[in-house]
This record gives C-alpha cells, structure tokens and sequence, in this order.
C-alpha cells in the first residue's frame, strides 16, 4: 500500500483521471487546490516531489515532468 497525504491523493486522481495528458502548474492549481485558493506555484513542484517519493522508485516514470510545459501521468506499457 502507498500512504499519501490528503493533497498527494488529490495529485494522483486528478492525473489518474486523464493519464497521459500535459498539465501546467496553473492548471494543476486550478483543478486540484481550485481556482478561488491563492498558492504559489512552485507548491505544485513540491506536492509532485512529495508524490513521487510517496510512490517508491517508479515514482519518476510514473509522473514525468514535461519540460517547458508542466506533468503528467505516464501510462506504462
């Protein structure tokens, strides 16, 4: 079992939810702290850090950073 804070769950089902697709930290933001929340965005780099380390190992395939643009849930093959 993988044990997650109350926001890395949020993380993981928003990207569980649409697997494979490009979100940017203001996206991220807006669907899972919500729109009327004022947060930094660099909260949403630490949460997917926190994340990943919650996941184990295969924390950084599984959610990958896509440069310049923002992250994403890797669909493993």
């Amino acid at each position: 079992p993988v044990e997650l804070a109350p926001t890395e769950f949020k993380l993981l089902r928003f990207f569980m939810a649409h697997p494979g697709r490009v979100f940017n930290r203001t996206q991220v933001l807006d669907q899972v702290w919500g729109d009327h929340v004022f947060i930094e965005e660099r909260t949403v780099d630490v949460r997917i850090r926190r994340l990943r380390l919650a996941l184990g190992p295969k924390g950084e395939e599984l959610v990958k950073t896509v440069r310049g643009t923002g992250y994403k849930l890797a669909i493993p093959r």
